[in-house]
């Protein structure tokens, strides 16, 4: 059986066999050296910080990549931390003032020491009153924090994927299912993983229909749920294979079950997707083990990652009161998890070698923690441009 070998820093760190192939995985190489964490906002020097552009996005200068001037526009203190006095600039194109905090994760927060322990919780599988309660705040509190850290999430793998040359290995795809609204309504969550690195590439989103049988007592109820536009599946398909596209310049090798919607999609984007199915098998005490073990093992890596999400948070397990209230607060938390799958959570918690899928694709050099994920502000239009 071939391997894989992984080096960082001119050292093998491991050599992991590469399941369902005959020829050695070729991992992504990263465009740009590898990706360092910074040091976060709050915690930076005064004297040393200076603003790299400016933080409102209808300013022409919010897209500067260097040569941005500010002046220094004094500073104020906050009443829990008052020995430790804020910066403020002005802009000197939009003539607007903004302060250090406005780069932070925390910007605008009252309780900012609440942003990390809710982070790390959220992916534990703790519901949002247990999160309120361990932490003594609001549920309310934790609830507009778990947006705010989803957004951040989203760009997170945005700039992640920005930083890639290539994809070298096959992706595997499927649609992971869940509910909303107490299960009335069904949302289906597209993830591409990369096969041998475990590494999540896009996630999208997509309504499902509802389920034909339905209880008297939901029948009744005053609201009904919205139904899905036709064609979302095949619509979320689609624009996780054009993102993962972008990214392979020499063709994407894709793995996935016999979705009649992956079908129709590869046939649209033409050739340059190597299309490798694998039927859901019968696995009765009748059916064939051969053809099971073979789907198993070709998409394991999603399989993984659907029990990983499915155990780690709470509104996603099969039997919960839990449900999230909107779809893209759990497609928020969805890419929370995936950045925690890809930065900080290592491969193997059981084997001493310290791995996680980054350091697989030569993303980073060591695991990071929630600090470093979180260690300055990202901005939408910033990375929508380095993405293009």
């Amino acid at each position: 059986m071939d391997g894989l070998s992984l080096s960082v820093g001119g050292r093998t760190l491991c050599q992991r066999p590469v399941f369902g192939t005959h020829r050695t995985a070729q991992t992504s190489q990263c465009a740009l050296p590898m990706w360092e964490p910074r040091q976060p906002i709050p915690g930076r020097r005064r004297d040393r910080f200076r603003p790299p552009h400016c933080p409102y996005e209808e300013c022409p200068a919010h897209l500067a990549v260097s040569h941005y001037r500010a002046i220094h526009k004094g500073s104020y203190r906050r009443k829990r931390d008052p020995w430790r006095p804020i910066p403020r600039f002005r802009c000197e194109t939009c003539r607007r003032t903004f302060s250090r905090e406005a780069f932070a994760t925390s910007y605008f927060l009252k309780r900012p020491e609440l942003l990390l322990p809710v982070a790390n919780l959220l992916v534990s599988g703790c519901a949002n009153r247990q999160i309120a309660r361990h932490l003594g705040c609001a549920p309310s509190t934790v609830t507009r924090l778990s947006v705010r850290l989803g957004q951040h999430a989203h760009r997170f793998l945005e700039l992640s994927i920005a930083r890639l040359a290539g994809i070298g290995e096959p992706v595997v795809l499927d649609h992971f299912e869940t509910f909303v609204r107490s299960q009335q309504e069904r949302l289906g969550i597209a993830t591409a993983v990369g096969q041998t690195s475990w590494f999540v590439y896009a996630l999208q989103g997509a309504g499902y229909l509802r389920l034909r049988g339905r209880s008297r007592r939901k029948r009744a109820l005053k609201r009904q749920p919205t139904s899905p536009p036709p064609g979302s599946v095949v619509d979320s398909t689609q624009r996780i294979l054009e993102c993962v596209l972008r990214r392979s310049p020499g063709g994407l090798d894709l793995i996935s079950d016999d979705h009649p919607a992956y079908r129709v999609v590869v046939r649209r984007l033409g050739s340059s997707i190597r299309h490798q199915v694998h039927a859901n098998p019968d696995r009765s005490p009748g059916g064939d083990a051969t053809r099971v073990r073979a789907r198993d093992r070709a998409l394991f890596a999603v399989d993984l990652l659907h029990k990983l999400l499915r155990h780690s948070q709470a509104h996603h397990r099969r039997e919960t009161i839990a449900f999230g209230r909107k779809r893209a607060s759990a497609l928020g938390r969805a890419a929370l998890f995936a950045v925690w799958r890809n930065m900080i959570k290592l491969v193997s918690e059981r084997r001493p070698t310290r791995l996680t899928p980054a350091m697989r694709i030569e993303l980073t050099s060591r695991p990071w923690t929630w600090v470093d994920v979180c260690a300055r502000r990202l901005f939408e239009r910033r990375i929508k441009d380095l993405s293009i």
